[in-house]
């Protein structure tokens, strides 16, 4: 029997207290299975109800220093308490520490001494600023010292319980100034640190709060207020100048400006009319819309980024993978240092045991990973946030690390390089036919028609302001085309295949055809039983910005660029001709197309798969990153790829590459400088210079460099 149950945890920030909460509700008896999502400050529990309450979950939760409450995507207010009591107690803190000093020393430049070179006398601490260090410590060490005492109580080495134990060693030792201080920067560090997890939080969860809770339904010719999750597809809504879409649909009746930025991450409002789509949490802006809603509330296109966004967070870059790993090994090998420094020198060379414990206590909180642990997961939760917000999900840290490296793209063609949809693009006339006279039997006969082509020939009809004749007798022929009776004369319209078997082929049209298809234009025919009346040219025209795109890649160090589809050779190899791609692979059946990918993904090592079917699939699944569009493709190519491009516009491919690669070098930089100051600060200890205060500087300093410099990810370049 299992039961699953969602919680807000309160003072869950980072993956010490993940740690911690995993160490105390492990081992509980009913418990199944335990999942985090820092960002939302989420626990999810599957657990047997025959053995375990909800009751007792929040009691072990609450063991460990922190809350549990009922999760829902937009938490309850919060009590100014809640909100507001960190920073309160740092305050405390901070002033205690003043006035403590100001109780100890007679003037400024002596305590400034004291701190610096810690040589003041044990005796020289009066009963008041003992009082006063003593509310400093308490203050500052409020939120801390549960997770330090389950830390302890675990024997896991983490960060709040290395402060404890160094707090209760400076009191032991009558360090109280020392304490104090330590126990001030920390909570400071604490209070800056939550302030930061909530700015990165705050990125992602803004795309909660646009959807508009209501929408005004039309029922019977009157508006009716209704909450948006309960407007059933179907329905017509109405959406006046400045509000929000609250459901995605397709325009019905009027027109105006809308602001799709925050799905597509484009700049400038877009123009919409009757027929298009909109969709939910856009702004409408100049015009009163009625909008006929096609997908239900939480299968709109904002709510599966959500989802998609949601399950990134789970995804984790490899350099944070390395780092925890890292940090696994690296944290008990300081505890055993830090014993040893502390007991070696008193045992063997008869060294003083207060001033060894100081030491070894400094080596325990310089030695403290926590820059190290933070810097990865905060530098790609602000790039997943800033690119989400330029209209480029990325479904994880670890396809982040992987966009950064790509030296190859591979394209499906159909919809991805091209529209999609064929157009005409020339229409020959024979035998002094006007086109007028054939476009109208034509068109008369290609309105009954389901086929993509008939569908351009109509819009290129009504482009022209021409209507069809009369028809009778309509017949589709699968494979072939189609024939009627227009005009008390059987017309008929299809393949050249259609056409030799009508026995009409001549040598001048075969050329015709020929040319046509080697400029990669899909040929179709049309006349009577007696003679053939027009040659029309048909082709998926080629995407506007799909030459700039491709030529953005290249600037940003793509050297292969790959068509991979099942279209026929001469077509791709005349769209590939205009675009200047490298290697065209044609006429591949889906499973051919992932066989390809993985052919080249061992060939550079690094490719990304860009496309939009059902057929791309399993192609997007075999690439290093899979990229789909996420207007115009299935469901398939955007569960299984790895990356959406919400906007569809195949240029944002470019600021992909150029994103993650500032990503991966913020990675770097903040690595580099944690483990820097850590190595600095431990020459410094080892040569007896350092002090307490300076090793929770120092840590506190390195983890705000690092949260810091992770987030200016949040500012994606343009």
């Amino acid at each position: 029997m299992k039961h699953h149950a969602e919680y807000r945890i309160q003072g869950l920030d980072c993956s010490e207290e993940v740690s911690l909460l995993k160490q105390e509700l492990g081992p509980i008896d009913g418990i199944q299975d335990l999942r985090f999502d820092v960002m939302k400050a989420k626990m999810t529990v599957e657990f047997d109800p025959r053995k375990l309450t909800d009751g007792g979950i929040r009691k072990a939760v609450a063991r460990t220093g922190m809350k549990a409450s009922p999760f829902a995507e937009k938490p309850a207010e919060k009590s100014w308490m809640i909100r507001n009591g960190r920073g309160l107690l740092t305050l405390i803190s901070g002033l205690a520490l003043l006035a403590g000093a100001i109780a100890l020393s007679s003037s400024a430049s002596e305590f400034i001494r004291s701190l610096l070179v810690h040589e003041h006398a044990h005796e020289s601490f009066s009963p008041l600023s003992i009082a006063f260090f003593f509310i400093a410590m308490v203050c500052g060490m409020y939120y801390a010292a549960p997770k330090a005492w389950q830390a302890l109580r675990h024997f896991s080495p983490e960060m709040n319980a290395l402060v404890a134990v160094s707090i209760v060693g400076a009191m032991v030792l009558h360090e109280w100034l020392e304490g104090a201080t330590l126990a001030f920067l920390f909570s400071l560090a604490g209070l800056l640190e939550s302030w930061s997890m909530t700015r990165a939080r705050n990125a992602v969860s803004k795309l909660l709060a646009v959807t508009p809770s209501e929408a005004t339904v039309i029922h019977d010719s009157h508006d009716h207020r209704m909450p948006a999750d309960q407007v059933k597809v179907g329905e017509m809504v109405r959406i006046r100048p400045g509000e929000r879409v609250p459901c995605d649909g397709a325009i019905t009746t009027g027109d105006s400006l809308v602001n799709q930025a925050l799905i597509t991450g484009e700049s400038v409002p877009v123009r919409k009319a009757p027929g298009d789509t909109v969709y939910a949490g856009t702004i409408n802006g100049d015009g009163t819309l009625e909008v006929k809603v096609s997908k239900p509330h939480e299968d709109t296109l904002l709510s599966r980024m959500l989802r998609m966004l949601e399950g990134a967070q789970h995804s984790r870059a490899q350099s944070e993978q390395f780092v925890e790993r890292f940090s696994r090994i690296y944290t008990p090998v300081m505890f055993l240092l830090a014993m040893l420094v502390a007991t070696i020198p008193p045992l063997f060379r008869g060294a003083d045991w207060g001033a060894s414990a100081y030491q070894g206590m400094v080596i325990l909180l310089i030695s403290c990973p926590c820059a190290l642990v933070i810097s990865t997961p905060v530098t790609v939760v602000a790039a997943l946030a800033s690119a989400a917000r330029r209209g480029v999900l990325i479904k994880g840290g670890v396809f982040l690390e992987e966009a950064a490296k790509l030296k190859a793209v591979a394209f499906d063609k159909t919809g991805v390089l091209t529209m999609g949809q064929p157009e005409v693009q020339t229409l020959r006339t024979l035998d002094g036919l006007t086109e007028t006279e054939a476009l109208r039997r034509l068109v008369a006969l290609e309105q009954r028609s389901e086929h993509p082509v008939g569908h351009a020939i109509v819009r290129y009809a009504a482009g022209r302001g021409l209507q069809g004749e009369t028809v009778s007798d309509f017949r589709a022929l699968q494979g072939r085309g189609a024939e009627a009776v227009i005009a008390n004369e059987r017309f008929w319209a299809g393949s050249h295949r259609f056409l030799h078997e009508k026995g009409l082929e001549h040598n001048w049209i075969c050329n015709d055809v020929d040319v046509m298809e080697d400029d990669g234009h899909t040929a179709f025919l049309c006349g009577t039983e007696r003679e053939v009346w027009a040659v029309v040219g048909l082709a998926d025209p080629i995407r506007p910005e799909a030459a700039e795109a491709l030529e953005g890649l290249r600037r940003n160090g793509v050297s292969r660029l790959i068509m991979v589809t099942g279209d026929n050779k001469p077509t791709a190899t005349a769209v590939s001709r205009r675009l200047g791609i490298d290697d065209v692979r044609a006429e591949m059946l889906p499973e051919e197309k992932a066989q390809a990918v993985q052919q080249l993904r061992a060939e550079h090592g690094h490719i990304a798969m860009v496309g939009d079917g059902i057929n791309d699939a399993q192609a997007l699944a075999s690439a290093s990153v899979g990229i789909a569009l996420g207007k115009r493709s299935t469901d398939v190519a955007l569960e299984t790829a790895d990356v959406v491009l919400m906007n569809d516009d195949l240029r944002s491919l470019s600021f992909l590459l150029r994103h993650s690669r500032r990503a991966l070098a913020v990675i770097k930089q903040n690595v580099m400088v944690a483990l820097g100051l850590k190595a600095i600060f431990l020459v410094l200890a080892f040569g007896g210079v350092a002090t307490l205060w300076m090793a929770i500087a120092a840590d506190m300093g390195g983890t705000l460099l690092v949260t810091f410099n992770g987030l200016r990810l949040l500012r994606a370049t343009r």
